[in-house]
């Protein structure tokens, strides 16, 4: 039988080297354990995968993307897969290995993750949805390398700080119309949360991983919910619906609020982490009475966000 001939192997019309060729959208079943004596977590996960190609080939074997993303999910039945960032860079070196033509491999990977709540008041247990995502860039060669990230996004609520000033001064005008002096007035602005308007937040975390070093998904969700004016929660009895409310106005925060409090207990969560490994840090708040939404990031090592905050003087 003939040998069939290898198309992606020819010279394409033009020689250009190109950053990225794979695939996007391929569904796969991950499970995940944890460790302990609870059960494992199974995630319906989507992948990315790429190599780069240089300018001497007309395309890549996208084929064996495939071939090694099962290859290495098969072999996580038998040998459980603890941190969604080890399969990434699993995958990503084995990528290397399959396509001897590339210099560098790239795989992403975004879950839903199912958290369980209880609401504050009534204790009312519930599921929520946060996306939780890994991504691994493996480099060929000498100077070759392996980087790993892992990250979530979650949903919460922010109550301006701005608009809340403004109401707290109408407040204490109207109460001084009724007779309230100036002081009871302002106290009773303090003690009761006052109206501003609220934007629904979603906060994002990405920290990189070095030699092995477990950064659990769960902090990084506590870290980016602690961060905004209040959880948000499916599903709400009225006891609970004003606990969050009055939360949310009792902790109004900015956008920049948002992100730098992020910094903050990244720093003082994963002290383990060595000072070069890159965070990236997110807040995207849609605003309720305007049409755009707020932004901030920081991106930053873990040791120059520890340098910024040690030089704060309390």
């Amino acid at each position: 039988m003939d040998t069939l001939p290898d198309i992606q192997a020819r010279e394409p019309d033009y020689p250009i080297n190109l950053t990225r060729v794979g695939v996007t959208g391929v569904k796969k079943l991950v499970k995940v354990e944890r460790g302990n004596d609870e059960r494992p977590v199974v995630l319906i996960s989507n992948f990315e995968v790429f190599v780069d190609l240089p300018s001497d080939r007309k395309g890549a074997n996208l084929s064996r993307n495939f071939e090694v993303m099962d290859d290495v999910l098969e072999e996580a039945i038998n040998c459980p897969v603890y941190e969604i960032e080890e399969l990434c860079g699993e995958i990503a070196k084995r990528l290397l290995s399959r396509h001897e033509y590339a210099s560098r491999a790239e795989v992403k990977m975004k879950s839903e993750y199912i958290v369980r709540r209880q609401t504050p008041v009534t204790k009312v247990t519930c599921q929520e949805v946060v996306d939780i995502f890994a991504e691994a860039v493996a480099r060929a060669g000498p100077s070759g390398y392996l980087k790993k990230t892992v990250g979530a996004e979650v949903m919460g609520t922010t109550a301006c700080p701005c608009a809340q000033e403004i109401m707290k001064e109408q407040v204490r005008h109207e109460l001084a119309k009724l007779g309230v002096t100036d002081d009871a007035a302002a106290e009773f602005a303090e003690r009761l949360p006052v109206a501003t308007h609220n934007q629904r937040g979603r906060g994002s975390i990405s920290i990189e991983v070095r030699n092995r070093r477990c950064v659990s998904i769960d902090r990084i969700i506590k870290i980016i919910e602690e961060s905004m004016s209040a959880k948000v929660y499916g599903l709400l009895k009225r006891p609970d619906e004003a606990v969050v409310v009055a939360r949310a106005h009792s902790n109004p925060k900015f956008v920049e609020d948002c992100v730098r409090t992020m910094a903050q207990k990244v720093v003082q969560v994963f002290t383990d982490l060595p000072d070069d490994a890159a965070v990236t840090l997110k807040q995207i708040n849609e605003e309720s009475i305007h049409q755009h939404n707020a932004f901030a990031e920081r991106t930053a090592t873990i040791g120059e966000l520890r340098a910024e905050l040690a030089a704060i003087k309390y």
